[in-house]
């Protein structure tokens, strides 16, 4: 079983990596070809209690989320918000050639700002890295110059206008990465349908089963578990291809297979809401005439 090693402060985690003490206790840019890390902690889950924002380059690790690894040849950019989960697999000892950056902010340092509450209306903070944003050339220079107009202005003497000044970039930096990450959806159609097959193909099969427990759904985090991505990015996804949220979905599919039962058995409704999922009949009823604005038994005459 994995450590779970907990860094509370920027000061912690620069120490963690080999790295001089923050210049600012709540906000630091870390320049990646500086961080040393080693296979001693491969075995270590790091949780953070500070936002983490990093691009990386040709780095001789694996960073694996579920069941998918990604590496680092492309421009790779992830974002971590205090509380979650990160390993980091090092296959070797030193990387020469790594690159990119991290820049590591406190919620503190959000402290009376329009990111207090706004930082968190950012999806991409509950995507996991193995759905991290690939970037173009073009792209990661953007950022990139954004970055450095932090690291300019954090490293310059601290007046009234530093924290503003820096704010406002970095959420110039999360606007641009919400772009990026919206034209991903639209570039990568066809693994974003091999996901959408994916899951058809569960919900298929949980309704085929005919070993499940009764008066059991399918649930959105049923789903994740099983495809190994985020709530927020399937979510996203489907939004993007078929315009419905994934508890949306999931009441479609449930509706199709209703639809099945009442035209082509004689099965009650009890017992088609009981052998779908349903506790009660009632609830599933109410499900059917919200979606289809007929109640079971009238969808069902229809066809007589």
């Amino acid at each position: 079983m994995k450590e779970v090693r907990k860094l509370k402060s920027l000061i912690e985690f620069h120490r963690s990596r080999g790295l001089p003490p923050p210049l600012h206790p709540l906000i630091s840019v870390v320049d990646y070809a500086d961080v040393r890390l080693s296979p001693e902690n491969n075995n270590v889950n790091w949780v953070f209690d500070f936002y983490s924002i990093a691009l990386k380059r040709n780095l001789a690790t694996k960073m694996k989320y579920g069941q998918q690894q990604y590496d680092f040849d492309e421009g790779l950019m992830f974002f971590i918000a205090p509380g979650q989960v990160l390993s980091i697999e090092v296959e070797q000892e030193q990387q020469e050639n790594k690159s990119g950056w991290m820049l590591l902010v406190h919620p503190d340092f959000f402290w009376n700002t329009s990111l207090t509450k706004n930082i968190r209306q950012y999806e991409f903070f509950d995507y996991s890295v193995s759905e991290a944003l690939f970037l173009s050339d073009n792209e990661e220079a953007i950022l990139n110059g954004i970055v450095q107009n932090i690291r300019q202005e954090h490293r310059s003497n601290i007046d009234k206008f530093s924290q503003n000044i820096i704010i406002s970039q970095i959420e110039t930096l999360l606007n641009y990465s919400e772009r990026f990450y919206q034209r991903q959806f639209i570039t990568r159609r066809v693994t974003n349908h091999q996901i959408l097959e994916r899951m058809e193909g569960i919900l298929a099969r949980f309704f085929a089963d005919e070993n499940l427990p009764a008066s059991k759904l399918p649930t959105v985090q049923y789903l994740t578990n099983e495809l190994n991505i985020s709530s927020g990015y399937l979510s996203r996804l489907l939004k993007e291809l078929t315009g419905f949220s994934t508890a949306q979905h999931i009441q479609n599919k449930i509706i199709e297979k209703a639809k099945e039962r009442l035209s082509t058995s004689d099965l009650s409704v009890s017992e088609i809401a009981y052998e779908l999922g349903f506790e009660h009949s009632q609830s599933f009823s109410k499900m059917f005439k919200l979606n289809t604005n007929l109640s079971p038994l009238e969808f069902r005459s229809s066809f007589s």
